[in-house]
């Protein structure tokens, strides 16, 4: 019984959080210091990659199976250090709002969120599949 019981806890299969200043980005190995551009994947088997841009998470995910991926998170902009459902979020790219790669990528839970700030600092706006798009070209 104690056994089962390891093994279920062992398998929780939820997003960790980000030890900004000590995790790496397991994409560009750069320290995640920007509290509100991280991002996070979690694995369906648990596993946690963990990212200091959306863009790194994106480039990551070119040569990775993604049928294994539970989860793809961003940090809201407007919360920093908050994990949101990326494949849910709205994105503005804007060069007004630098992000840690360059790719001035920013994630937000709420579209109206996204479009205040997109009439206080211009950009476009994504959804999940949109953007994927866009970094593929």
């Amino acid at each position: 019984m104690i056994t089962l019981l390891l093994l279920f806890f062992s398998c929780n299969v939820s997003p960790k959080p980000i030890n900004y200043g000590t995790d790496g980005c397991h994409f560009c190995k750069m320290t995640i210091v920007d509290k509100v551009h991280a991002a996070e994947i979690v694995t369906k088997k648990g596993k946690i990659y963990k990212f200091d841009a959306t863009e790194c998470m994106i480039h990551f995910i070119e040569d990775f199976d993604t049928s294994q991926i539970e989860f793809y998170l961003s940090n809201n902009y407007t919360e920093p250090e908050k994990l949101i459902d990326a494949t849910k979020a709205t994105f503005l790219i804007s060069k007004n709002i630098p992000s840690p790669m360059g790719a001035f990528l920013s994630a937000f839970k709420n579209k109206e969120d996204a479009e205040k700030f997109q009439e206080e600092k211009g950009g476009e706006l994504y959804t999940w599949s949109a953007l994927l798009a866009k970094f593929k070209d």
